[in-house]
């Protein structure tokens, strides 16, 4: 039995869990995220001194953007990428491939997308498989022969199966929120916002200094706690998706050849955000050593290494 049987016979019972856990994941990050706007809320209501409304008014917005994040995630991504209905003949293998992998799959044909983009690259969104879909870069589609094409999309759509898609596309909107409320407090702290909270905390003596700073401390690193959360998500994620997608395929080598034509390139996708890196197949990020951001998006890559993938490929 060559090892894409074995894995395609592996028990059902593991693949229900791995769901399960995505799911649990989900409803985690979700939590997180209330949490997380919350404290933030609380960190500017104590640096500009706005009061109990201020707080309560933060948390209904968290709530509500919690409620926004499931339910229109996969909207957010695909605006942000500026992705488009693949719609047209020239798109006509696109969907061909896809509604087979489906068949092999069991799962409902997503709705597709491309990005208009040179680099080669693709992620899939959505809350569940039957609201779900993939995009793909008119480079992919131009770069990846049939057997390749194949392979990547056997990717995306075990993403979808196995409701990676939730926990990443949910991760977008958090880590996109917390950035814009911890850069909303920055801006009221340097256009003096804080004054009436400056007065507060002088009045709560040395206590309410302590208390200040902490706040301080917290919007400033609040964005970086999200990002650390977005990038402990993916790794573990993408190995298992090459797995599952080989499974669908049968043919290690497809994906195994695509990966290789990835690591060649070294193009980055325009569009692409550290907010939405974690959805590409690849890391869509500059990563090269001397260029602007190179460093900072290393530290919070989302993504194993593609010659640790391509060596696990070549080895089934």
């Amino acid at each position: 039995m060559t090892a894409p049987d074995s894995i395609a016979s592996a028990d059902r019972t593991s693949f229900a869990k791995e769901i399960g856990r995505n799911r649990r994941k989900s409803f985690t990050l979700l939590v997180f995220f209330v949490v997380m706007i919350a404290v933030v809320g609380v960190a500017i209501d104590v640096l500009i001194g706005g009061g109990l409304y201020l707080a309560i008014i933060v948390l209904l917005i968290a709530i509500a953007m919690a409620f926004f994040a499931y339910y229109k995630s996969d909207a957010v991504a695909l605006k942000a990428t500026r992705a488009k209905p693949a719609d047209g003949p020239e798109y006509r293998r696109y969907h061909n491939l896809v509604e087979g992998l489906c068949i092999a799959a069991g799962l409902p044909k997503p709705r597709l997308y491309v990005v208009d983009d040179p680099a080669p690259n693709a992620f899939a969104t959505g809350r569940n498989p039957e609201h779900s879909a993939i995009a793909v870069t008119t480079g992919l589609l131009q770069t990846m022969n049939r057997v390749e094409l194949e392979g990547v999309l056997a990717h995306e759509l075990s993403h979808i199966k196995n409701y990676d898609i939730l926990v990443s596309t949910v991760a977008v909107v958090a880590v996109g929120a917390v950035a814009l409320l911890t850069d909303i407090g920055l801006r009221f702290m340097v256009f003096g916002g804080m004054r009436r909270g400056r007065r507060d905390n002088i009045d709560a003596g040395p206590l309410g200094m302590v208390v200040a700073l902490a706040a301080m401390a917290l919007l400033v690193l609040a964005p970086f706690a999200a990002l650390l959360m977005q990038s402990s998500l993916s790794r573990k994620r993408e190995l298992l998706a090459d797995a599952r997608g080989v499974s669908l395929t049968r043919y290690p080598p497809g994906l195994a050849s695509a990966l290789r034509k990835l690591q060649t390139d070294q193009a980055v996708v325009h569009e692409a955000t550290r907010a939405t890196a974690q959805l590409w197949i690849e890391s869509p990020l500059d990563r090269e050593e001397g260029h602007k951001g190179a460093k900072l998006n290393a530290m919070f890559d989302t993504h194993p290494p593609l010659a640790e993938r391509i060596a696990i490929l070549e080895a089934m």
